[in-house]
């Protein structure tokens, strides 16, 4: 199985499906200095991801960060914030389906793209940019535990999604010659 077995068109209506669901439920959020961590674009992260692919899912996580932004209810945070834990997902359940396994332990790599990468990014290049680095240094451990906190939240919700979608028949995640013999 290859991340490939959605058409273009498959894969359009779900990214809209869930950037829509990661814009509209926005409202709930964590806010640490001058960011907004949004637990459920991580849990978008991993399902995108693992059912798109990384490139679908960095897109995606690009896309929701300039509309929250565009609509007030997220900062340029959201770019740095976002598409490296989408990226590593993706990245990650192409190389499991390579080697004949289930793409779902590749959620696991979303804390690592935003509270590793993510939030290096965001810290060494979009706050000096921003004019936000005196926010960033008073608030530097707080600012990164929100972050951790929304990761490993949304990384939960996402893995938690990507079970139920697998057990209700929605999504495969198992590649067809494995029959889910021999995955841990």
């Amino acid at each position: 199985m290859s991340l490939s077995h959605l058409g273009p068109e498959r894969k359009l209506a779900l990214a809209a499906i869930l950037g829509g669901l990661a814009v509209a439920l926005s409202v709930i959020r964590i806010d640490v200095g001058p960011t907004k961590a949004l637990p459920w674009q991580h849990m978008v992260n991993v399902v995108a991801g693992v059912t798109l692919g990384p490139w679908w899912a960095s897109g995606l996580a690009l896309a929701v960060g300039l509309v929250r932004m565009a609509l007030g209810i997220g900062t340029v945070y959201s770019i740095p914030g976002g598409i490296p834990g989408a990226l590593l997902v993706g990245l990650g359940a192409v190389a499991l389906l390579r080697l004949g396994r289930s793409p779902l332990p590749a959620g696991l790599l979303e804390p690592l793209g935003t509270a590793v990468i993510g939030f290096l990014l965001a810290l060494y290049v979009f706050a000096p940019l921003m004019g936000d680095v005196e926010a960033w240094r008073s608030a530097l451990t707080v600012i990164w535990l929100g972050w951790l906190s929304s990761t490993l939240i949304g990384t939960t919700l996402g893995l938690a999604a990507l079970v139920a979608l697998e057990r209700s028949g929605v999504v495969r995640l198992r590649p067809p010659d494995s029959g889910g013999a021999g995955e841990g």
